[in-house]
């Protein structure tokens, strides 16, 4: 299959074009209105900085149902201790640095281009992000009164995730962590919101075993393009 050069306007080649690796095509922009245009057909952007933007629609494709989260007996423990304090839209440039940073030496697709681009989604309304904060002792001054030499916390962010919502359908993107668990706990309030919510579909795109322990499952790209239209049809849901 040939890989197609995009044109000015937002429209894209069908996804099952795409290359047997899942390459579909090359150039465009990252314009609101091109990223929407993609997600809704399955089809997202990755890259190396320096490189043209190219676009992938894999076969066989990464979801999650809400429904089939999987939770082992060793994260349920770290749930109930409540190790994180979990919020939601509080920090989504934060997140989306600290997984580029935690991927710089191995090289990562969250260029400062495409940060820009999702925080642009993000205030639209768009674009999602969950944090996952810990409670850190400050060190008190010295010479400082009894009052002030009372040792202080902070919230510390060290765990995370962001993606893109549109109907019924939430495509993630990309999470960290910076202490154990913190990610896996963010995923997981992730989900259990998107269920309430009435997500029906969370796309994870690329596979590996962090998300396949999560109860993640590979679909053929035919049948998540059937899912993904179908859930596209639901209004979405504003995040408050």
């Amino acid at each position: 299959m040939p890989v197609f050069r995009l044109s000015p306007d937002p429209i894209f080649p069908p996804p099952v074009l795409a290359e047997e690796n899942g390459l579909l095509a090359v150039g465009g922009d990252l314009s609101p209105e091109r990223l929407i245009a993609g997600y809704q057909e399955g089809i997202f952007p990755w890259y190396s900085d320096g490189d043209p933007i190219l676009w992938w629609s894999p076969d066989p494709r990464l979801v999650l149902l809400p429904n089939r989260l999987h939770i082992s007996r060793s994260l349920k423990k770290t749930l109930r201790q409540k190790k994180f304090k979990i919020t939601f839209n509080q920090a989504f440039p934060q997140v989306m640095r600290a997984c580029a940073k935690v991927r710089e030496t191995s090289g990562t697709w969250i260029t400062e281009e495409m940060m820009a681009a999702y925080t642009r989604l993000h205030k639209l309304g768009h674009a999602h992000s969950v944090e996952a904060w810990r409670a850190v002792e400050e060190e008190p001054e010295e010479g400082g009164s009894e009052k002030n030499n009372s040792a202080e916390k902070r919230l510390e962010l060290v765990g995370g995730v962001y993606g893109v919502a549109l109907g019924g359908t939430f495509f993630g993107e990309s999470m960290f962590y910076l202490q154990r668990d913190a990610s896996k706990v963010a995923f997981v309030s992730l989900v259990q919101r998107l269920q309430e919510m009435g997500y029906a579909l969370i796309d994870c795109q690329m596979t590996t075993p962090h998300l396949l322990s999560l109860g993640a499952e590979e679909i053929p790209r035919s049948h998540f393009l059937q899912i993904l239209y179908q859930t596209l049809g639901q209004p979405t849901t504003p995040w408050g």
